[in-house]
């Protein structure tokens, strides 16, 4: 299977959910950035459940998720915080919600992804 054919044609893509959730890192990683785009608003069908099909691989994709809480885009920041991050122990992914916490960018604190980074520090998630 050519796995290009599992990235979501679409907002409510709900097929290629089962056979992405079969898939090993390995096999996954090279859709990665097409699958963290999903994420750039929730109210999408198809959000959560990318979400959690990445959620047991965010350790493996800190680059990707680095290159996406950088971006100008605080909706999909948030998503990546809230569906992604509240529970990371990762110092790389940590060091990125300090700097967003301490420092927060004009569409960080439009979007409240610092009050999202405050509260990961915080341990509110635990």
């Amino acid at each position: 299977m050519n796995i290009q054919q599992l990235i979501p044609k679409h907002k409510d893509d709900q097929l290629v959910i089962e056979q992405l959730k079969k898939l090993s890192f390995s096999e996954i990683k090279p859709i990665i950035p097409e699958l963290l785009e999903w994420l750039q608003d929730l109210n999408w069908p198809i959000a959560c459940p990318i979400a959690e099909v990445l959620r047991p691989f965010r350790d493996n994709i800190v680059p990707e998720l680095i290159n996406v809480l950088r971006t100008n885009d605080g909706v999909w920041k948030l998503a990546v915080l809230t569906t992604l991050l509240r529970t990371t122990k990762n110092q790389t992914l940590l060091k990125e919600v300090e700097r967003i916490a301490k420092f927060p960018t004009s569409d960080e604190i439009e979007e409240k992804v610092n009050e999202e980074a405050i509260a990961i520090l915080n341990g509110e998630y635990d």
